[in-house]
């Protein structure tokens, strides 16, 4: 079991959304939260709601020269001890119309920035005697879905990295990595979403909209923390259940997504019409 009472934990993403959401309820639990995202102010209105100690960290996720001193003036204050890799964006179009620089930017944000975030700590954390590192994918993570080539793309390697990271540092390291595999959850992550030629997409989904609550998300991340839980899947009907048809009958799981994936395409061209 990991105690987050009094570990310190870094929430990148922590503006909105899952991010402000585990960063309110760490906080209530006694952690130490360092908050991370683009929008100073955004942080700031976060920081304003927590409850316990705190330090603002700003940065663009991408912005790798910068990242190198900053985890520096991170680990100044103190190891960290909990690591959440948040921030990210998703997509929104067809692989036949989107733009090349679309998949190096999405990729960019949601595979490679994590990674080194991740990278740039791990000898610290060896140091250290241990932390642990969650990763929020998702679902698509998981499961191809169509207007999310990128995105699906982005998510399964992070699954892909962490998942063999833990391999190497679980038992050697004490460092323990958590993926989380959210479905829809009501965020504005399809608002958000990059559309065929990069360009944010300005609405959301229906499904997004009625999607989980992001705190009841929020407290079961904190919880597979602390009860050390490789791999959480929080979703709920068909999301979950085409996660484990995956791997448990894949021919039935292509013919479904094969003729939803048909669907999605052929109502988002009558829309274009």
């Amino acid at each position: 079991m990991t105690d987050i009472a009094g570990k310190t934990m870094w929430v990148t993403g922590a503006s909105s959304g899952i991010g402000r959401a585990i960063a309110e309820k760490a906080s209530a639990l006694g952690a130490r939260v360092i908050l991370s995202g683009r929008r100073q102010e955004a942080l700031e209105a976060v920081q304003s709601s927590l409850s316990g100690e705190s330090l603002i960290v700003p940065f663009e996720a991408t912005d790798y020269e910068q990242l190198s001193s900053l985890v520096d003036s991170v680990w100044a204050s103190g190891p960290v001890d909990i690591l959440i890799n948040n921030a990210g964006i998703s997509q929104r179009s067809l692989a036949e119309d989107t733009k090349p620089e679309v998949y190096r930017d999405l990729i960019d944000v949601d595979l490679i920035a994590p990674i080194w975030l991740t990278q740039l700590q791990l000898s610290r954390m060896i140091a250290a005697g241990g932390a642990h590192i969650v990763a929020i994918s998702s679902i698509a993570g998981r499961v191809g879905a169509p207007m999310r080539t990128a995105y699906c793309a982005a998510k399964h390697g992070l699954i892909g990295y962490m998942d063999a990271l833990r391999t190497e540092t679980e038992l050697r390291h004490n460092i323990r990595v958590t993926n989380v595999l959210p479905g829809s959850v009501a965020t504005d992550v399809s608002r958000n979403a990059l559309t065929a030629d990069g360009s944010r997409r300005g609405r959301s989904d229906e499904v997004i909209d009625s999607g989980d609550d992001p705190k009841d998300c929020a407290a079961a991340i904190l919880k597979a923390i602390e009860e050390n839980v490789p791999e959480l899947i929080f979703a709920k009907g068909n999301e979950r259940d085409l996660a484990a048809l995956r791997h448990a009958d894949p021919s039935t799981f292509f013919e479904i997504i094969a003729e939803y994936g048909k669907q999605t395409a052929e109502a988002l061209k009558a829309e274009e019409i």
